[in-house]
């Protein structure tokens, strides 16, 4: 079994926006500049980067969490789907995300360790310096 994944970045913005950013499609393609469908209902489909990346939103709680079941076209059909969680915090004057990603195959770990800081971290940053949607 290989290691959890395991980030925790800081933004200049609120849990709320930080998880808006995640769960809302059209401002998710945005700051990843690729195509998404996603929503916060539980049990419901999502796929990013033209599909590279799909799976089933199991639980959220907006504002404050997200746990999705998740594949890429990098697992075998024989691996079982990883889990992703990512828990939104308030800190002083800026917004905390917690992720823990768990059950990613060998083939694809340490694709998915720097994709995270790669196509999300890095481009959300940039959005977040360009729009400052919660400027406190």
């Amino acid at each position: 079994m290989t290691p959890p994944i395991r980030y925790t970045v800081r933004f200049n913005a609120t849990a709320r926006d930080l998880y808006n950013l995640y769960v809302n499609p059209k401002l998710h393609a945005t700051f990843t500049g690729t195509p998404v469908k996603i929503s916060a209902r539980p049990n419901s489909k999502f796929s990013a980067f033209g599909g590279q990346i799909w799976g089933v939103m199991l639980y959220t709680d907006p504002g404050k969490l997200i746990v999705q079941r998740w594949r890429s076209t990098h697992f075998e059909e024989s691996d079982t789907d990883s889990i992703l969680i990512l828990k939104f915090t308030d800190e002083p004057k800026r917004g905390r995300i917690d992720l823990v990603h768990i059950n990613v195959p060998k083939q694809d770990h340490d694709g998915v360790t720097k994709g995270w800081e790669k196509h999300y971290w890095r481009p959300m940053r940039a959005y977040l310096k360009k729009t400052n949607p919660s400027a406190r």
